[in-house]
């Protein structure tokens, strides 16, 4: 019996849809002509060289490096007992409460950004580097909670019961046991949630200010005034730097089964 190629055709139509528009943005980058253009008439590597010299593309890099490593450590630092609560203990509401943490995933991310601007910044007449650092701690929240909570479901109480009855109370068991069984989780929560902040437009676009912003908002700006294939080559850069961050945490770490 002969084989239907239609599974195959719809695979190959998927993947063009989901890649290509980053191989038109990847062949935009080594264009030689002076707008951003598709196919380019020529190549050149002048705008790979251009997009270390622009000053505002290297302050809100290092904005975006160091926002997403603190909101990352942040959220963990909250999500993982969290999700230790709500795993192990009868929590009352405990649906309700996930719910809850699962709002900044659901609901509009400008909408979040805006609830952000008002609560944070506004009322709380904090400057704009924390009000980003906190805005982006509450996004990265849930994907702490989530992904540390799929793998303390994975996890046998059994063997936290029996760390206690050696003589480990909680507190001991949780950082001698608990924690090294769950380290791949926690390892997968860090990059999804690394990557969700040093990614992030919708919440950065109402928490940023003069004088603070983030890598993907200025390449917004940077937009408006210039349209060259500076901003192609930043995203091709961009595309590889969080491929070979995801390949090499994969293969260190085997992060696939928790997301």
């Amino acid at each position: 019996m002969r084989e239907s190629r239609f599974p195959i055709v719809m695979l190959g139509l998927a993947l063009l849809f989901l890649v290509g528009p980053f191989v038109v943005v990847f062949i935009s980058a080594f264009s030689g002509d002076r707008t951003l253009a598709f196919p380019p008439s020529s190549f050149s590597l002048q705008w790979f060289a251009k997009v270390l010299t622009v000053e505002a593309f290297q302050a809100s890099f290092v904005t975006s490096l160091w926002l997403g490593v603190l909101s990352t450590l942040l959220a963990l630092l909250m999500g993982i007992p969290v999700a230790y609560a709500l795993a192990r203990y009868q929590v009352p509401g405990a649906e309700v409460i996930r719910v809850i943490l699962t709002s900044p995933l659901i609901l509009p991310a400008l909408m979040v950004g805006l609830a952000l601007l008002r609560y944070f910044v506004l009322i709380g007449n904090n400057s704009i580097s924390i009000g980003l650092l906190i805005g982006h701690t509450a996004l990265l929240l849930p994907y702490a909670v989530r992904v540390v909570s799929a793998s303390l479901a994975n996890l046998p109480r059994d063997i936290e019961d029996a760390a206690m009855s050696l003589g480990a109370n909680r507190l001991q068991t949780f950082f001698r046991v608990v924690l090294p069984n769950i380290r791949g989780g926690v390892a997968a929560a860090s990059v999804l949630a690394f990557i969700t902040s040093f990614n992030q437009v919708p919440v950065s676009l109402f928490l940023t200010g003069p004088g603070v912003s983030t890598l993907p908002i200025q390449m917004l700006l940077y937009m408006e005034y210039t349209y060259d294939p500076t901003i192609a080559a930043l995203s091709t850069l961009l595309i590889l730097f969080s491929i070979l961050f995801v390949l090499l945490t994969e293969r260190l770490l085997g992060i696939s089964k928790y997301v």
